[in-house]
This record gives C-alpha cells, sequence and structure tokens, in this order.
C-alpha cells in the first residue's frame, strides 16, 4: 500500500508540473492571440480614406470645369492644368501609389 501512495503522489507532482508548463505556454502566446485581431487604426484609415475619396470626387469635377473654362477664355497657365492633373491622379491613385511602395520595401 505504500508503494501505491508514493505512485500517486508522483503522478500529482507530474500532472502539476505539465499544467505549470501548459499555463507558462498559454502565457506567452497570449499576446500573440491578441495582436491577432483587426487594428482600429486601419479601420480609421480605411474610413479616412473613403472620406477624402468623396470630398475630392466633386471637388475634382468642378477643378476640371474651372480649368476648361479658363482655357476656353484663354487666361490659364498650363502650368496649372498640370498640377491639376498631377492631383487628380494622386488623389484618387493613392491606394495604389501605397500598394506599389510597400511592394518595392517588401512591407
Amino acid at each position: 500500500m505504500p508503494q501505491l501512495a508514493n505512485l500517486r503522489q508522483l503522478a500529482t507532482r507530474q500532472l502539476a508540473h505539465l499544467a505549470l508548463a501548459a499555463a507558462v505556454v498559454a502565457m506567452i502566446c497570449a499576446p500573440d492571440l491578441a495582436l491577432a485581431q483587426t487594428s482600429p487604426f486601419m479601420t480609421g484609415a480605411s474610413s479616412l480614406q473613403t472620406n477624402i475619396l468623396a470630398w475630392l470626387t466633386p471637388v475634382a469635377i468642378i477643378l476640371v470645369m474651372v480649368l476648361g473654362g479658363m482655357a476656353m477664355a484663354n487666361r490659364m497657365s498650363w502650368g496649372w492644368c498640370i498640377g491639376a492633373i498631377l492631383g487628380i491622379a494622386i488623389g484618387f491613385g493613392a491606394p495604389q501609389i501605397v500598394t506599389w511602395v510597400r511592394g518595392m520595401f517588401g512591407v
């Protein structure tokens, strides 16, 4: 009988060590699980981008109309026209430009 009690104590100790090891592994992996969620900053950035594009669309249309009117009246510098074209291209092409730059740096 005493050998059976010693065997039970040994099994209990081994089980306690196993539970402690499992708890340590769980605590080490917990930050990785917490960081696996979606970032609220990316959600905010996507919302900001959507809002900027919503505002930029009518502004770009009005800008092209004004530039057309100025060109018809011969009151326009072509530098303004090129600047407007580049600004519109950068404004609407920003997501593709960011993807291209991130691809260049492997991010």
